[in-house]
């Protein structure tokens, strides 16, 4: 690559600086950095790193992600592929890291340390110990992806403490997941190594982690929302604070931006641009030894021009030395898989296979709060019709199914309520973290013509209403699309149309249905295996 500079305001997030000066680029590297009084007005910055992620909830392949975030001044994403995992294993990851290197965008993934994520729900794969043990020893994995299993951790499960033991053997970092997680337990879940969270939802949740030596990632994506609630963290905290985004929808990368958009609502409270700034890179690059340049001589040339360190509009975006985006438009082209993968053998289902007699008075629900994981139990009065527990659209009480798609069972049955939908059914494979078919629905029939129109179509999400039946295809493991990110975009934003005209009032519905058999995030879910208690981590009655 020939020699060329650049000059402007740099940055310089490892001294806690800005300096005018000009920068000499050679073969991908920074060779030089020399003061100048004569430079640009804009700003030259160590660039984005979305700090823990899941790029298949972005619906795109990694490189079909990269052109979308490219543009947001993102030069890196520290990623966790136990959704693909889940459903596929080992070749699942192969694939994620196989379609990444088609980018020049960084990737860095992590072996799944929870496949599948309890032992109260059916996966796809399994991941045991010696598979983990394999991936870690690999130099294209960075760190142990979140262990979810915190009651496997605090209870001293021996499998856990293997894949944390292969973990510190291999001294690479180890997520964690660990919501609502206090005291003891919270102690003892330190103790096995964990380096990080990004579940907090309080301050004092936040602030008694750090106290054990974790990092906090704060977390903005498309349906868990905690960066207000945790921003002031900043101000006592900032060595310790990371940025991410976990799961991201295409519309929602494609027109609300990426980290950019964290750190342009972090000045705008006030905080140090250069702070900000700080957290957004330097903070992540320590902490997973990653080779992301931060604007030193001798780091790999990877930075963003922005405009100015209030709204960090994106000139530019570099990533060893060559430009990769220019004014919102990346400057590579598209990569488009041969080969896609996936795992799928469920059988179309009947109506008499999610009938519910009742066995008791009172029904046990799941209730939903928008833009939180987090759900809550409630006792209502059911609605029965010739022996069958059945939707009560009237107060807002949907019939929830989830249904193995890896293997013949029958499916399970919950209530939940806050979905909102006043006529017909949605349905999904994005349902985590085992990925099975996930829906709900105003009734029986429409339920089971919605899972039986995802099973035609091998993974994808999908509404119906009556007749009306739209199906954004997802046939790369039932999560990811093959097609151009504006495409699914688009149709994403479609079919998110058709559920809110159908009456759900939430902000993400799909995004928020595909967490209700996550059964790691309390308090009460849905796998299928039956309706999980998370306070207690067991099964319990629908009905009491």
């Amino acid at each position: 690559m020939k020699k060329h500079k650049i000059s402007g305001n740099i940055v310089d997030v490892v001294a806690r600086k800005i300096i005018k000066g000009e920068l000499t680029i050679d073969n991908g590297k920074i060779i030089s950095i020399e003061p100048t009084d004569n430079v640009p007005h804009h700003f030259i910055i160590p660039g984005f790193i979305d700090a823990h992620i899941h790029i298949e909830s972005s619906m795109m392949l990694p490189a079909e992600f990269a052109r979308y975030a490219v543009v947001h001044g993102t030069l890196a994403c520290v990623c966790d592929p136990h959704e693909i995992a889940n459903v596929c294993g080992v070749p699942g990851v192969d694939y994620m890291i196989d379609n990444a290197d088609k980018s020049p965008l960084k990737f860095y993934f992590g072996a799944p340390s929870c496949v599948p994520a309890t032992n109260f729900d059916s996966a796809g794969a399994v991941l045991d110990a010696n598979e983990v043990d394999k991936l870690l020893a690999r130099d294209d994995i960075y760190f142990l992806s979140e262990m979810m299993n915190y009651t496997g951790v605090i209870e001293n499960d021996e499998q856990v403490h293997l894949k944390l033991k292969a973990a510190r053997k291999y001294r690479k970092p180890i997520d964690g997941h660990a919501p609502e997680l206090m005291g003891e337990g919270l102690v003892a879940y330190a103790a096995g190594g964990i380096t990080t969270d990004h579940e907090c939802m309080t301050i004092a949740e936040a602030e008694a982690k750090i106290a054990l030596g974790m990092k906090i990632q704060i977390r903005e994506g498309s349906a868990a929302k905690n960066f207000d609630d945790l921003l002031p963290l900043l101000d006592k905290h900032a060595d310790k604070i990371m940025f991410c985004s976990d799961d991201k929808h295409p519309d929602d990368l494609i027109k609300n931006g990426h980290i950019n958009a964290l750190a342009r609502r972090a000045v705008a409270k006030g905080y140090d641009p250069v702070e900000v700034l700080r957290i957004c890179s330097f903070n992540v690059v320590n902490h997973y030894k990653l080779d992301v340049g931060l604007l030193q001589a001798g780091d790999d040339a990877d930075f963003v021009v922005v405009n100015n360190l209030q709204d960090f509009e994106i000139k530019q975006t570099y990533i060893q030395g060559k430009k990769v985006a220019e004014n919102g438009v990346p400057l590579f082209e598209r990569f488009v898989p041969i080969d896609l993968i996936n795992n799928f053998t469920a059988s179309k289902i009947t109506s008499d296979l999610i009938k519910v007699e009742p066995t008791g008075d009172k029904l046990k629900v799941i209730m939903v709060d928008d833009g939180q994981l987090f759900t809550h139990s409630s006792l209502v009065i059911p609605k029965i019709e010739h022996g069958n527990l059945i939707s009560d659209v009237e107060n807002d009480v949907l019939k929830l199914v989830v249904y193995n798609r890896y293997r013949e069972t029958r499916p399970a049955v919950g209530f939940i309520k806050n979905i909102g939908l006043k006529r017909g059914a949605l349905a999904s494979t994005v349902s985590h973290d085992s990925h099975n078919i996930v829906a709900v629905g105003t009734s029986d029939e429409e339920i089971v013509s919605a899972i039986n129109h995802i099973i035609d179509s091998k993974g994808g999400i999908l509404a119906c209403d009556k007749e009306n039946v739209y199906l954004l295809p997802l046939p790369v493991g039932g999560l990811m699309s093959a097609d151009e990110g504006s495409v699914i975009a688009e149709k994403y934003e479609i079919i998110d149309a058709m559920v809110k005209s159908m009456g759900s009032k939430l902000r993400a519905p799909f995004m928020t249905v595909a967490f209700m058999s996550l059964l790691v995030i309390p308090k009460l879910k849905l796998s299928d295996q039956g309706l999980f208690d998370g306070r207690t981590y067991s099964f319990t009655n629908l009905m009491e």
